[in-house]
């Protein structure tokens, strides 16, 4: 991007060239602050090092040579000169410097005029009338469609014939999206994505406005396909706070209704359970499960274990170097070392075990770290990175082959998470009265007992389950990991689950318990900071990181995963014994909508 001083000239609106303070600058913008960045980085690097080697040698500081005192008024000038254009120039000449993958097809000039430019037209794309004409639409406004599903074609043919043309293209305009303010600029844009000369996914990065690079994107996807994305929407979110970190190239965002099971009466504390779900009878049935427990005395939930893990796969030129490596990593003598190569990635990641298994030739290393309140996948990645560096030293012959070798094991079914645990390893327990069992699930003790056997154990026995020895946990799983923002794509492991009846006190009352060995939850991170979702955080009390106790947070959100886990089991299996199942999804899980009538 050339800023030089040029001739004053008009830009395409016909307004005088706007000189800018860069304009004085002997060089191009980006040029001259790279300059500066070198001698600002120089110089403080030199300082450093004279102030050094002064310290060592017990000399004064305040006694400074010729090459120091120039240093330090070079130090002063660049640091003046990057206060005042950092925030500007620098970044202004790199966002619209020349790039061959994004706005490669047009030429610089069109790029600046229709990107940089702000648009002072007050007239939206389209509506270019001469005052007469506009006259003539107003006469006639109310032909104008006022919904944006009714047809332009019909009203079109309600003009009067002068006024048809005029008519059609204010229709045009009413079937804009539904921004404050279409612009011509808006337009342009919209055309150049729809023509393959802008890439959807730089829209953000150009525009400077998440928002309007949604809504754009979200327009020329809508005359790309020829489909309309009415009843998707567009205002209500944030877009800013996903860039980045939750979604890329966003055109809105789907609505999931959050309904509240509870009160969960759970180590002596109460929780409202937040669970987004479509499926009805969910939140109900889940809720029937909590009043079962709560009039029961509560229950008891104890964290096993909590551990991350990552398992990178290397690989040697023979099984006998891979062996080596698994020694030298499973001797205890090495442990301190390697613990305090991984440590030093974050603050909260610790090393917690290493864990080797070998395929031929190959090395499967899976790592044990705690994360704090982060789910902690790319704490323990950096990690695990770190060590994967170190080793390079004593094995030069050892070729990463990739950070996961599957023996994690993140977001499949695997046994090696069923036995040795994944992220938040708990169980919950609780003891249901007799009366509770008869009066609140309508069914009785030795029912459940016999049902849970035959079902959850035997069953899944013979289906060949993995982890699934339970009724349903994935689907309360899902609810909360969705409401509170956690990945649901680690529902997989997250709902391994055993869940165990058997009566107790003589056979009179019920002892219910889960054991869910991979839990993976987080408080911080990823879509835990979206607003819906951290809202529903706060509703549990576990919002954000715990500056008293880091890593509480994610350890109570994951016990309480496993209490509402608890409930929902209780209940379901309490409705299938009573044969109350298909009655209540029939009463609660079906739509009374005519369905013919909206898909018409």
């Amino acid at each position: 991007m050339d800023v030089r001083r040029h001739p004053t000239t008009t830009n395409h609106r016909g307004k005088p060239h706007q000189p800018k303070a860069s304009d004085a600058l002997p060089l191009p913008l980006y040029i001259t602050n790279c300059i500066f960045f070198t001698l600002f980085f120089s110089v403080m690097y030199f300082l450093l090092l004279r102030w050094r080697e002064k310290i060592r040698n017990s000399t004064p500081l305040h006694v400074v040579t010729i090459s120091e005192l120039a240093a330090l008024l070079s130090l002063l000038a660049s640091v003046i000169y990057l206060l005042g254009f950092f925030g500007i120039g620098f970044v202004q000449s790199f966002i619209t410097k020349h790039s061959p993958d994004t706005w490669d097809v047009m030429d610089e000039t069109n790029h600046h005029r229709f990107m940089l430019e702000e648009d002072s037209r007050c007239k939206p794309c389209g509506a270019a009338l001469e005052q007469d004409e506009r006259n003539i639409v107003k006469k006639h406004k109310n032909l104008v469609p006022q919904s944006p599903i009714q047809h332009n074609a019909l009203f079109a043919e309600q003009a009067p014939e002068d006024t048809k043309e005029i008519v059609k293209s204010l229709i045009t305009l009413t079937q804009s999206p539904t921004s404050e303010a279409w612009t011509a600029e808006d337009e342009e844009i919209v055309q150049s994505v729809v023509a393959g000369s802008t890439p959807s996914y730089a829209l953000e990065s150009k525009l400077g406005d998440c928002r309007r690079a949604a809504a754009i994107r979200r327009e020329a996807l809508q005359r790309l396909t020829g489909k309309s994305l009415e009843g998707l929407p567009l205002d209500g979110l944030d877009y800013a706070s996903i860039l980045g970190q939750c979604c890329e190239m966003p055109v809105g965002y789907v609505q999931i209704p959050v309904g509240i099971a509870g009160p969960l009466l759970l180590n002596g504390k109460e929780f409202m359970v937040p669970m987004a779900t479509t499926e009805g009878c969910l939140v109900a049935s889940t809720n029937r499960g909590c009043k079962a427990i709560y009039v029961s005395g509560g229950a008891t939930s104890v964290l096993l274990r909590d551990g991350m893990t990552r398992a990178p796969v290397v690989r040697f030129a023979s099984a006998e170097r891979a062996a080596e490596l698994k020694f030298f990593l499973e001797d205890p003598l090495n442990f301190e070392t390697l613990a305090l190569v991984f440590n030093k990635s974050s603050r909260f990641g610790r090393l917690q075990g290493i864990q080797c298994a070998i395929a031929g030739k190959n090395l499967y290393i899976r790592f044990s770290c705690s994360t704090g309140d982060a789910m902690g996948m790319n704490m323990v990645s950096k990690g695990v990175q770190n060590v994967l560096d170190f080793l390079q030293d004593d094995f030069p012959d050892m070729d990463v082959m990739g950070i996961s070798g599957n023996f994690c094991s993140d977001k499949k079914p695997a046994a090696v998470n069923w036995i040795e645990g994944r992220g938040k390893s708990v169980v919950c327990e609780a003891i249901i009265s007799e009366d509770v069992v008869k009066k609140v699930l309508k069914t009785n003790v030795a029912a459940l007992v016999e049902l849970n056997m035959l079902k959850n154990l035997a069953g899944s026995a013979i289906a060949g389950a993995l982890g699934g020895f339970n009724a349903h946990a994935s689907n309360i799983v899902s609810a909360v990991y969705i409401a509170t923002g956690q990945d649901p794509a680690q529902n997989i492991e997250s709902s391994h689950c055993i869940t165990m009846m058997e009566a107790v006190n003589d056979g009179k009352d019920l002892h219910v318990s889960v054991t869910m060995p991979s839990i993976e939850v987080g408080t911080v991170g990823g879509g835990t900071q979206l607003a819906s979702q951290s809202a529903c955080l706060n509703l549990l009390g576990v919002k954000g990181a715990s500056k008293e106790k880091p890593g509480s947070n994610a350890r109570l959100l994951a016990t309480i995963v496993a209490g509402s886990v608890l409930a929902g089991e209780l209940s379901l299996m309490s409705a299938l014994a009573a044969g109350q199942l298909v009655k209540s999804h029939m009463k609660y899980n079906r739509s009374t909508r005519d369905m013919t009538k909206l898909s018409s």
